[in-house]
């Protein structure tokens, strides 16, 4: 711990502040982690959490594929060296020329409506095909991120099955793949696992199916108090479940998920400073040189980050409200948090900020994006700053 408050110290002297700050040693501890635990499974990254290009080739090179959501994404995936082999793909309300780009790329296209369906049988782009399904079970630390349910813009539901099945037909398509993403930070392994056990018997409806895909949605603790997902049971049950389903159906599949926020988030800090300090009759604030233009799970999602000193450890306590520099009352990184009190140039450091972090930022108020480093397993730091519009289609 200790080390890790020097090095980021360190990159706030060597880089100015606001900066992102990655630890790679977490990152491939993380990968490391999901392969123990799941040595049969497809692991395909998705990237959407984190798309900076040093950060995937890291997780490429542990032997770890990628999920994309987006034409951009595809084509930063491929530059960044992955297979197409080990790349899926997946996303709502495309238009024809997005779908038709993405089938051509050759990675794993999975449908997720009719429509879509419908279009790849028209424009026969392929024979076979996957699908993305919502079986009702939606989970995740907000509502903006269940990805299932009835309240969901995503998948094609049960009840949609027969006609997907009849489209299917009319074109001579096989459908050889299904997936399904529950939603994102799920902590309760029974939440995973019971998806997992509808999925396997909602694939019995399709007798062709070479692959099965469970999403992602693997979380970890935020806030004070959320305990660590229970990883092991969860690969227990998933072994037992998964073996039990091919030996019902008397032939082989493959499997795979679809981790992002569970390899990354741990890994990055957003290094702020103190810049301002004013009180009112409800708030001691602290203002900072950063704000949800940089870091908007909080205004978002009203997400907790932990939130530490790396001037000083020591001092007098108080109520701390922590906010930003964007014009916007919603501008707010804390609120009423107990910590040391900060002053004016003290560096904060706000932690699991590796996902959903710097890929959502924007320069709303014309603020600069803040630079990404990178800490090496050696302790050195590396600017590995990218603009990501040069990507985006």
């Amino acid at each position: 711990m200790k080390e890790g408050r020097e090095a980021l110290h360190k990159a706030a002297l060597a880089y100015g502040t606001p900066v992102y700050v990655y630890e790679q040693q977490v990152i491939e501890a993380q990968c490391q982690k999901l392969q123990r635990h799941f040595p049969n499974v497809a692991l395909r990254y998705a990237m959407k959490a984190n798309s900076n290009p040093k950060i995937l080739g890291i997780i490429r090179k542990q032997g770890i594929g990628v999920e994309a959501v987006s034409l951009g994404e595809l084509a930063l995936a491929k530059l960044v060296g992955f297979k197409t082999k080990d790349t899926s793909f997946t996303c709502a309300s495309l238009t024809e020329t997005e779908l038709t780009t993405a089938a051509a790329s050759g990675a794993r296209i999975h449908l997720d409506s009719l429509t879509q369906l419908e279009v790849w049988g028209r424009k026969a782009l392929g024979r076979e095909v996957s699908l993305r399904l919502n079986q009702g079970i939606g989970a995740g630390h907000h509502a903006h991120v269940i990805t299932g349910g009835p309240h969901s813009k995503f998948g094609i539901t049960l009840d949609d099955i027969p006609e997907a099945l009849q489209i299917a037909d009319k074109y001579g398509i096989t459908i050889v793949g299904i997936q399904q993403h529950i939603g994102s930070n799920v902590l309760d392994a029974g939440v995973f696992l019971r998806s997992v056990r509808v999925l396997l018997q909602t694939a019995k409806k399709f007798p062709n199916l070479i692959h099965i895909d469970f999403g992602g949605g693997l979380g970890i603790p935020y806030a004070p108090g959320e305990t660590q997902l229970d990883l092991k049971r969860v690969a227990m049950e998933f072994k037992i479940l998964t073996n039990a389903f091919k030996k019902s159906i008397g032939h082989e599949v493959s499997f795979a998920m679809e981790p992002g926020r569970f390899i990354v988030a741990e890994s990055g800090s957003l290094l702020v400073s103190v810049v301002d300090q004013k009180n009112t009759s409800e708030h001691q604030f602290v203002g900072v040189n950063s704000g949800f233009n940089q870091l908007i799970r909080h205004a978002m999602y009203g997400s907790y980050h932990p939130i530490e000193n790396l001037s000083r450890t020591r001092g007098h306590k108080a109520s701390i409200t922590v906010a930003g520099n964007v014009c916007e009352s919603g501008d707010i990184f804390a609120v009423d948090r107990l910590m040391v009190r900060p002053e004016l140039g003290d560096v904060l450091a706000i932690r699991n900020a590796g996902a959903y972090g710097f890929s959502m930022a924007s320069n709303f108020n014309m603020h600069a994006l803040p630079r990404e480093i990178l800490v090496s397993g050696a302790g050195r730091l590396k600017d590995i700053s990218f603009v990501p519009s040069e990507y985006a289609c």
